[in-house]
């Protein structure tokens, strides 16, 4: 093991950086988030894992894509930014919500990202999104009930829809998960 290498931060304490380097306190953070500084004191000790909404919310205080609050696992070198192996993925948030995420891209470096979802079955999202990119997404399997700008749909294993920069809210009603790919375009993760 290389002893120069640089130690793998927590979630907890890429928040706390990053919030120190913005000359912020826990209240600032907490008041902007409408949260307890003890809940937040507590995401930075890693005492308690944020929702992705959360995270999409402590990001925008920070000014920083989500990307930058998410560990990296490491390749080995000659597959660094080429392959991410199934056990290697990059889980996003804490499930919290019933949406479980993984980064499938190797890195943040190209123009889109690719990201596995599996949405628990009796699950919703909890604040829609309205964020200015361009997402395609595939389900692999089980159904899906989406609002996109409005119009609602339910798609299942084979469709694919698009949303483009509108309103959108997702709800998986029915017994059984359902697994998505997504295309997002640019990164937001």
């Amino acid at each position: 093991m290389n002893n120069h290498a640089p130690l793998i931060a927590s979630l907890g304490a890429d928040i706390r950086a990053l919030r120190k380097a913005r000359g912020l306190t826990l209240n600032d953070i907490a008041t902007r988030l409408n949260r307890s500084v003890g809940w937040l004191s507590q995401v930075e000790r890693d005492l308690s894992e944020p929702t992705i909404s959360d995270l999409r919310q402590i990001a925008g205080c920070l000014e920083v894509p989500m990307s930058m609050l998410f560990g990296h696992t490491h390749a080995p070198d000659n597959e660094q930014g080429y392959v991410v192996r199934s056990g290697a993925r990059r889980p996003m948030g804490s499930g919290e919500e019933g949406l479980i995420e993984e980064l499938l891209s190797p890195d943040l470096t190209d123009e889109f990202e690719m990201v596995h979802s599996t949405f628990q079955a009796r699950s919703k999202m909890q604040t829609p999104a309205d964020r200015p990119t361009q997402e395609v997404g595939y389900i692999i399997s089980g159904q899906l009930d989406l609002v996109i700008g409005g119009r609602a749909f339910t798609v299942g294993a084979g469709d694919s829809f698009r949303i483009r920069h509108e309103a959108y809210h997702w709800a998986n009603p029915y017994d059984a998960p359902a697994v998505a790919i997504w295309v997002i375009a640019p990164p937001v993760y």
